[in-house]
């Protein structure tokens, strides 16, 4: 990794799978990134450093199903701060608020535990890929019912051509990503 910048390292650690789960889709599998245990650390340590900043540390970090548990809970963890996640609806067993969003085909539901947050928490809601952006969209939107602000949003990879990261922009989310791939 010596000459390589960090964004650069962990993007060429991601795979791209022709035409799944449908043709015509380039998937970004992000799985070889936590199976090298260097490579892991590399990424983690992308997002700790930047949110060890006293300006940046949230409260607690928020992670999408599925894959933003993974690097959400170590993330918190690291920042020595609480993990929260937010579930596809029926997976959570306690009283829950909900959020419905359109996915390309129907919609999907995503519930938090309603004592998952305070009010005034200053919250790092993380996912492994930004696309559509419904996803995250309807995370912060669970996180500001219950009174916490949604610091930034944050991810691997954005695909921008999607209009997620530019949605959620505009929606006044700021963002944080590592690694964009053009076209999808």
């Amino acid at each position: 990794m010596l000459n390589t910048s960090v964004n650069q390292y962990l993007r060429d650690h991601i795979r791209t799978v022709q035409d799944w789960p449908a043709p015509g889709v380039q998937f970004r599998d992000i799985t070889p990134l936590l199976q090298d245990a260097k490579v892991f650390r590399v990424l983690i340590d992308a997002f700790v450093h930047r949110y060890m900043d006293p300006d940046l540390r949230p409260d607690v970090v928020a992670g999408l199903d599925a894959r933003g548990f993974i690097l959400g809970a170590v993330i918190a963890y690291e920042l020595g701060v609480g993990f929260v996640p937010i579930r596809k609806k029926g997976k959570l067993p306690f009283t829950t608020v909900e959020e419905t969003y359109e996915l390309e085909y129907g919609s999907a539901t995503v519930e938090l535990h309603t004592d998952a947050v305070k009010p005034g928490h200053q919250v790092l809601l993380i996912d492994d890929l930004i696309a559509t952006g419904g996803t995250m969209m309807a995370g912060k939107k669970l996180l500001e019912k219950l009174g916490a602000t949604v610091m930034e949003g944050a991810a691997i990879v954005d695909l921008p051509e999607l209009g997620g990261s530019a949605k959620l922009r505009q929606d006044g989310l700021a963002l944080f990503t590592l690694v964009n791939f053009a076209g999808h």
